[in-house]
């Protein structure tokens, strides 16, 4: 008997999401969220907003909601995006609007800025990566996210979000380039172990082929599998600490070898 491949209704695009994945993934389940499934016999909650946190998060909790943070603030707490281009976005860069208040919008996927993935193409700020903060003191961080540059507000980011967003800075990153490799983006791990974790936990959502959720249309199809192959930084930051504003799982309790191996995996997936 063979497995389905799962099928997620047509795609309704959401208010203020732009840019890579993000936008991808709201238009892709926007008009599930708060909803719940019945398939044989099981119950399956839809992806929901995430407004809420455990009573007593552990650190690896916090550090995964802050990569949600540096992937897109506004989302995980349910703001309207920034209407204004940042200050501090140069003059000379192909963004505006909202996006520019992304973290990774300028200092990448990879955490490196200008020396990684957004060294050229229309990501392209000239401005350093983060990589010089890990394991840097926390308290350090949080002021330089406040500061005249930054101007992360409290307006903008509570307290609480700006010490997830430390923290993630801080003991988060991962160093890309050992797992994915620069030149041909192709992810050094085991398929055959990212096939067993793809399989049981992420194919959910997801499905077994990665089709089941296109993040674009009809005509110009994007599945987890293209995403994989074209931006893998994007994919493993979001395999590692899950997607802002839905219940997508965080793998961040899990080895690095193993997120790789599930990237690994997913770029076999069909692209188109």
């Amino acid at each position: 008997m063979s497995e389905p491949a799962g099928s997620i209704p047509d795609i309704v695009k959401q208010k203020g999401m732009e840019d890579a994945m993000l936008e991808r993934y709201f238009m892709s389940f926007g008009r599930h969220v708060r909803t719940t499934l019945l398939v044989a016999g099981c119950v399956i909650f839809a992806p929901v907003v995430l407004a809420d946190e455990p009573g007593s998060p552990t650190e690896i909790f916090t550090i995964a909601r802050g990569g949600e943070l540096y992937d897109n603030w506004w989302a995980v707490l349910e703001q309207d995006a920034p209407r204004t281009t940042h200050p501090a976005y140069p003059v000379s860069g192909k963004k505006s609007g909202g996006t520019t208040w992304r973290c990774k919008e300028c200092h990448g996927w990879d955490y490196k800025g200008v020396d990684g993935a957004y060294g050229s193409g229309s990501h392209y700020t000239g401005i350093k990566g983060i990589t010089a903060y890990r394991n840097a003191d926390v308290a350090r961080i949080k002021a330089i996210i406040r500061d005249d540059t930054h101007r992360y507000t409290k307006a903008l980011l509570p307290d609480n979000a700006v010490e997830k967003l430390a923290l993630f800075v801080s003991r988060g990153q991962i160093d890309m380039d050992k797992y994915i490799d620069r030149k041909t983006k192709r992810a050094r791990g085991d398929i055959g172990r990212g096939a067993s974790l793809y399989q049981t936990v992420c194919a959910v959502c997801h499905g077994f082929d990665g089709k089941a959720i296109n993040f674009k249309d009809e005509n110009k199809p994007e599945f987890i599998g293209t995403v994989a192959n074209e931006n893998p930084w994007e994919v493993l930051h979001k395999i590692r600490n899950g997607q802002p504003g839905v219940s997508m799982v965080a793998m961040a309790a899990l080895s690095v070898e193993d997120q790789v191996a599930i990237l690994a995996y997913a770029q076999t997936l069909p692209r188109k």
